[in-house]
């Protein structure tokens, strides 16, 4: 009979331990990074909320439907189409933590800045809606000189050349 340590046989807890030692382990996110993933996570959030958004207009769920497909102007068919396709795309590029998340936030969010600042005759303007995506901008590339910064000062004291 094997003895029984918690809920699994000593044979197969030996084993499970040998396992976890002989993993490899990588090294911890710094609190920068992790800060940063969580302000990329919360960029994807509200990228889904502007989607949802859009979609709910075109659709005719809100504003009475006033704001259908079918009813609207052809310059805001075009950009409401666009970036109804494009803050669903940046929200997941976002949420996953990949390249290419921001990048698709980047477009979305400078057509909507070019609608409501380059043509308010035809958008109106909406100055909340410019500073939220300014500011989002602005801390997303003060994150990304953080981890310039922090990465640069890892480099120089790992360094195995160093006198």
């Amino acid at each position: 009979m094997t003895a029984v340590t918690g809920f699994m046989p000593a044979g197969l807890a030996l084993t499970v331990r040998a396992m976890v030692a002989d993993s490899a382990k990588g090294p911890r996110p710094s609190l920068t990074e992790t800060l940063f993933a969580l302000f990329l996570r919360l960029a994807a959030i509200v990228s889904l909320w502007f989607a949802l958004q859009y979609w709910a207009m075109l659709t005719g769920f809100s504003f009475g439907g006033q704001g259908r497909f079918d009813l609207l102007p052809p310059a805001w068919k075009a950009a409401y189409t666009a970036l109804a396709v494009l803050f669903p795309v940046a929200a997941v590029g976002l949420w996953l933590l990949v390249s290419w998340g921001p990048v698709i936030w980047l477009i979305a969010a400078a057509t909507e800045i070019a609608m409501h600042e380059v043509y308010p005759s035809t958008f109106g303007v909406n100055r909340l809606l410019v500073l939220t995506h300014g500011a989002i901008a602005l801390v997303f590339v003060l994150f990304r000189i953080a981890l310039f910064v922090q990465r640069r000062r890892q480099a120089r004291t790992v360094r195995t050349d160093s006198p």
